[in-house]
């Protein structure tokens, strides 16, 4: 992707998404563990979807982001029928990585923090390039 001339993405953007647990969030249905509570996998994705949120509508024409590293501590459970709140904000921009501090609470407690990096991307060329590897 051509970088853009003028910084399009810039640190401070911020979004919240939500979730109410469901048997179909838990460890047990994701095959992350054997307990009926949210479960790590989904919880990552909670946070992702926070963080693709946070940039949506600041991205250039043509433009999207791919997830490259993820550091996540997944501090408390949560039962099914909770509602948790992922809050992503974009802390760092180095060209096209991109930094984000995330947190997930519910009903005041954090249930997990960490920190996600993705990369621009322009998407034609993206997903082009993933067909040719098949």
């Amino acid at each position: 992707m051509r970088e853009q001339p003028d910084q399009a993405l810039a640190p401070g953007l911020t979004a919240r998404v939500e979730l109410t647990v469901t048997d179909a969030d838990t460890a047990q249905a994701l095959g992350s563990g054997d307990v009926p509570v949210l479960g790590t996998p989904r919880v990552l994705a909670l946070a992702e979807a926070a963080t693709v949120a946070a940039t949506a509508r600041d991205l250039p024409s043509g433009a999207t982001t791919v997830g490259t590293r993820v550091a996540l501590a997944h501090l408390a459970a949560t039962p099914v029928g909770r509602t948790v709140v992922a809050q992503a904000r974009l802390t760092e921009v180095d060209r096209r990585r991109l930094v984000f501090e995330v947190d997930v609470t519910e009903g005041g407690q954090t249930v997990a923090e960490g920190q996600v990096e993705r990369v621009l991307v322009d998407r034609a060329r993206f997903v082009q390039r993933a067909g040719a590897a098949t």
